[in-house]
């Protein structure tokens, strides 16, 4: 009886006329040029290019994120298109119909676990690519462009995962949009409750957010267009964008820099591909086994006359309602995520710095990585609090303790500078210590001269005799409020930290490693870092001094 010959029957298929009418290329001969013809000719592999340096093979350079995150987004399209055979978006059948997917569809409840909780990873695993590529300094020339491309897919896997969000009708869904379209409803000249907007002629039922609700309220027209939204628009516009960022990282080639210099590539095929064919499966295989352990959540049907308490956004997005606490909406809502989008798509043209390229280079770039990490720490702080930490009536609650236990409600809050003030430094609700004349002046010289002193002072200062005369002067601050206000110590804590914080990171950083840049460029830079270290200086404001606003004009609804 003749013997099966593994080998001579994997090369007559290989070479059979129906693998090659498929399979572009001659007879296969396992040579470096078949495999680079194999890269070249393939849908998929030809993105590819046919040689990478050895870095790019290692796991802790790119840990698979960037494949990672495009395994989960096809996930979440098989599954996506397949729960659409089950539901229909009108609020007399929505519930229902994921009920149904739950008791009645065959493997409905897997289906829709698979995609609910794709759709949280795919969140998670851009968020650490686009740290992954900025940490290495992927962005830098000829990656500009390509950067910017990226910072536009996270920015649409956010909307995208908040489009969906709705789809189920519960409870959770519909109060949760709420909660994320309020914010639209403050944008400025566009929303009706947003600053110049009653000048624009805005109005409940013309505004923003009236186009993007389909109504005054989350209804029947809401669910409507975010299911378009969702499963048409978005996923479209992602498509495009993904196509263009896998051909420019193919024309742009592999940021992982060499190990040593004259380093010889090695070829993709089989090298590159297989791991990521393991990380392909080890993702698929995390979310089946996660899906099968772990129920995607599902409340009450959504009842309009019935709000939770607390309502809350998307955890994405709750880091911007935990920053309502501290401003109004359309500088949580609106003004800072638009600072964040434009702040990092300026990145690769603001920062010229040649170093660092490839590797995981902190020395080489000290400025870029902490404010980078700053904002990273302080984006997942934000939402860690906003989620964990807040209880009914968003009153503070750690994590270990009960709703159930009541809660005082917060002290009295002030402005600083605003109309008709009373001149006396007390929380009197509503009323402002100062006048305008005097706060527009105040702001408006602190922040040119926040802007431009770090510039001018061209020679380097002493980090560590700054850092220590500004605690010095902070305590002796301090220790006066105390004594001379009754300010409770703790609240001066709270002034010391943040405040440090902005000196440290806004002056000590900019002064010591940006200040030889060209003009264009260090201005660009500081007024995205003083944005950032505004955030912290309003935080402890708000939990040292009680401040609602630093600076109100009413009659406009402008808030500050």
């Amino acid at each position: 009886m003749p013997t099966l010959d593994a080998e001579k029957l994997k090369k007559e298929i290989v070479d059979s006329q129906i693998w090659r009418s498929i399979f572009r290329g001659g007879i296969w001969k396992d040579t470096p040029r078949d495999r680079a013809a194999h890269i070249v000719g393939n849908v998929w592999l030809h993105l590819h290019p046919v040689r990478v340096r050895k870095r790019a093979l290692d796991w802790t350079y790119s840990w698979g994120l960037g494949g990672i995150s495009f395994v989960l987004f096809l996930i979440l399209t098989i599954t996506g298109v397949l729960l659409m055979f089950y539901y229909r978006p009108t609020i007399g059948y929505a519930y229902r119909d994921i009920k149904d997917l739950a008791f009645a569809v065959t493997l409905g409840k897997l289906m829709r676990n698979m995609h609910r909780w794709s759709a949280q990873a795919m969140v998670v695993a851009v968020i650490a690519h686009m740290a992954r590529v900025f940490y290495t300094g992927g962005y830098k020339k000829p990656r500009e462009f390509n950067w910017g491309v990226g910072v536009l897919l996270l920015t649409l896997t956010l909307f995208l995962s908040f489009t969906g969000y709705l789809l189920p009708w519960d409870q959770l869904a519909m109060w949760a949009v709420t909660v994320g379209t309020n914010m639209a409803g403050a944008t400025p000249f566009l929303g009706n409750e947003g600053p110049f907007g009653a000048a624009m002629g805005m109005h409940i039922n013309n505004d923003v957010r009236f186009v993007l609700l389909g109504g005054t309220m989350v209804g029947e027209n809401t669910l409507l267009r975010f299911y378009v939204l969702h499963c048409v628009a978005v996923p479209l516009i992602v498509g495009i964008l993904l196509i263009l960022h896998f051909w420019r990282v193919r024309k742009d080639s592999f940021s992982a820099a060499p190990y040593q210099a004259g380093e010889e590539k090695v070829e993709v095929w089989p090298n590159l591909i297989k791991r990521e064919y393991v990380a392909m499966a080890a993702c698929l295989l995390f979310i089946m086994v996660w899906s099968i352990l772990m129920n995607a959540p599902l409340e009450a049907i959504a009842n309009p006359n019935v709000t939770p308490n607390p309502s809350k956004a998307p955890w994405y997005f709750v880091g911007l309602q935990e920053l309502l606490v501290y401003f109004d909406p359309w500088i949580a809502g609106v003004l800072l995520p638009g600072l964040i989008i434009v702040g990092l798509m300026a990145i690769p043209y603001v920062d010229n710095n040649p170093k660092g390229i490839g590797t995981y280079a902190w020395k080489d770039r000290k400025f870029a990585n902490a404010i980078f990490t700053l904002g990273l720490a302080m984006w997942f702080i934000l939402i860690f609090i906003g989620y964990a930490c807040r209880g009914p009536n968003f009153f503070w609650y750690w994590p270990w303790e009960s709703w159930l236990t009541p809660k005082a409600a917060p002290p009295l809050t002030w402005n600083l500078f605003g109309p008709d003030p009373k001149w006396k430094l007390f929380q009197t609700p509503n009323l402002s210590a100062f006048p305008l004349w005097i706060g527009i002046p105040v702001m408006l010289g602190g922040f040119l001269s926040w802007l431009v002193l770090p510039k001018l002072l061209q020679k380097e200062l002493n980090g560590k005799k700054l850092q220590a005369a500004f605690i010095g002067v902070m305590l002796l601050f301090i220790t006066g409020l105390k004594l001379g206000l009754h300010v409770p110590f703790g609240s001066g804590l709270w002034l010391l930290f943040f405040g440090y914080l902005a000196f440290y990171f806004g002056f000590i950083l900019p002064q010591r490693y940006i200040r030889s840049m060209d003009w264009a460029r260090y201005l660009v830079t500081m007024v995205f870092v003083i944005a950032t270290m505004g955030v912290l200086l309003k935080m402890s404001a708000r939990l040292a001094f009680n401040i609602k606003y630093v600076l109100t004009i009413p009659t406009v609804s402008l808030n500050i």
